[in-house]
């Protein structure tokens, strides 16, 4: 059975990392393999009960802790060495910053100071052929340190009972001490010559408190197992004492999470790189200056600007020498909403004699003297805004808005339409102040903004950014209905 770890899906999950970063909060940067075995059910000598239940908790748990886990139960021995061989071959392949673990719960014994797993068809009747029917301990740290990575781990909850009442020669109790090597941090369930307890509420007391303790953030690994002693103490009155021993020489910490602020500001990050990446591959004027809206002092702003700049100029002719309406518009638009002076002076760049540009002066003048407000596009009548909110929110609270799923609205012209027609209807009043009916009233709003789905679900996410929440509230195109359906889509990841 084999456990893998946990990753999140392409990019467009990014708004996802800003509340949990990175599923579980983990943040693993080193490579993490695990080997987890729990023998119950065994053939010539007593059966134990939660062995293999112990061997699931701890895949489960490691497994949530960013490691590779491959779970064996009830293993044959051929089986168990088979798969300690390919543990070693694993480690071996990866990086020496790979950290491996090894976990083992069910019989075992010692012998001649030797440790011994036990698979679960052992049979023994005399105590010399214990090598050729078990599985020394010692191969699995000769597997692990074959493959000279830093850090390794070895958990055994092996130390149940004597099997072997009617062996002479094996009378001694639980498990010996190993050396390890240099790297190396060996975990037993009790001390040295002690026997440990199986549990009796499906888990074992060690097992049961080391996937407790294990989950806890930023604990050193060694801080761990003395919260799993104190813990075991409690559980047995005193009669069971876990026990570890190290030759660590780089710390390492189960579930590393860093600081709150600093995940946050990894997220912002990261969306803001892929924001500006899809922007770019796009080469859309449009989704280049949401961009700049949206992360207006981002390092990439400046070859944000220049790349639109270069844009406006290659689409600033057709075939024929005349502007593109829909061109002009689009940039015009997204320059009216941007906040500052760049996007309108790139638009001036880009269309010197363009159909806004009177426009595009006035409010440049105006914001380079300080003097006004953020102005917004054409307002709806007032009925659009009393009607935005009620049925369409009721709906988006009701489940998220998808592609195909036609919208609950009071606004006629866009109930019952799915989000994917609504983009090809005409606009209800014009999308920028004082722009003349001839240049919209027969227009979609696809063709002014040449949205495709992949091209509108990226807008549609930049709606999910702090900085464009008051855009909003704006009345283009649809009295702000559109733009709230397509920020619950984004919110689905654009399905």
């Amino acid at each position: 059975m084999r456990f893998s770890l946990l990753k999140l899906g392409h990019w467009t999950r990014y708004l996802v990392l800003l509340c949990c970063m990175f599923w579980a909060g983990l943040a693993t940067a080193d490579e993490r393999m695990a080997l987890v075995v729990g023998n119950s059910s065994y053939g010539s000598v007593a059966s134990l009960e939660n062995p293999v239940h112990d061997a699931q908790l701890m895949a489960r748990t490691l497994e949530e802790l960013g490691f590779d886990v491959t779970l064996l139960t009830d293993a044959s021995q051929v089986e168990l060495k088979r798969a300690i061989a390919q543990f070693g071959r694993s480690l071996r392949a990866e990086s020496e910053e790979t950290v491996g673990l090894f976990y083992y719960a069910g019989h075992g014994v010692q012998s001649f100071g030797n440790n011994y797993l036990l698979p679960v068809d052992v049979a023994l009747n005399d105590a010399a052929d214990l090598d050729l029917v078990a599985v020394e301990a010692q191969s699995v740290l000769r597997q692990m340190a074959s493959a000279r990575n830093a850090t390794n781990i070895v958990i055994l909850d092996a130390c149940r009972n004597n099997p072997f009442m009617n062996v002479s020669e094996l009378n001694d109790n639980g498990l010996a001490e190993m050396q390890a090597p240099t790297g190396t941090f060996l975990s037993y369930a009790t001390a040295p010559g002690d026997v440990a307890m199986d549990g009796a509420d499906g888990n074992s007391p060690f097992t049961k408190a080391l996937a407790q303790e294990m989950r806890k953030a930023n604990e050193p690994i060694e801080q761990v197992l003395k919260q799993v002693r104190r813990a075991v103490l409690d559980e047995t009155d005193g009669r069971q004492t876990p026990w570890d021993s190290s030759s660590l020489v780089r710390d390492f910490v189960f579930n590393e999470k860093q600081a709150e602020e600093e995940l946050s500001g990894s997220a912002a990050e990261i969306a803001e790189e892929q924001l500006w990446t899809m922007a770019q591959e796009s080469r859309d004027a449009v989704q280049l200056m949401l961009f700049l809206r949206a992360y207006g002092k981002s390092p990439y702003a400046d070859q944000a600007r220049a790349l639109l700049s270069e844009i406006s100029m290659e689409a600033q002719a057709t075939t024929d020498g005349q502007v593109s309406i829909t061109d002009e518009t689009a940039m015009f638009e997204a320059a009216h909403e941007e906040d500052g002076t760049a996007a309108l002076e790139a638009y001036l760049q880009a269309f010197p004699k363009g159909r806004y540009a009177e426009l595009a002066e006035i409010e440049l003048a105006t914001r380079r003297s300080g003097a006004g407000e953020d102005t917004d596009l054409a307002p709806a009548p007032n009925i659009l805004q009393s009607l935005m909110d009620t049925t369409l929110q009721a709906q988006i609270e009701s489940g998220p808005i998808t592609y195909d799923k036609p919208l609950r609205s009071e606004l006629e012209q866009i109930n019952g339409l799915t989000i994917a027609e609504v983009v090809t209807q005409s606009p209800m009043f014009p999308p920028v102040a004082g722009l003349p009916e001839e240049y919209w009233k027969t227009q979609s709003c696809s063709n002014c903004h040449n949205w495709t789905r992949d091209a509108l679900c990226t807008q549609a996410k930049t709606y999910l950014t702090a900085d464009l929440q008051r855009s909003l509230s704006k009345q283009h195109p649809f009295g702000g209905a559109l733009k709230q359906a397509l920020r619950s889509w984004a919110g689905a990841d654009c399905q």
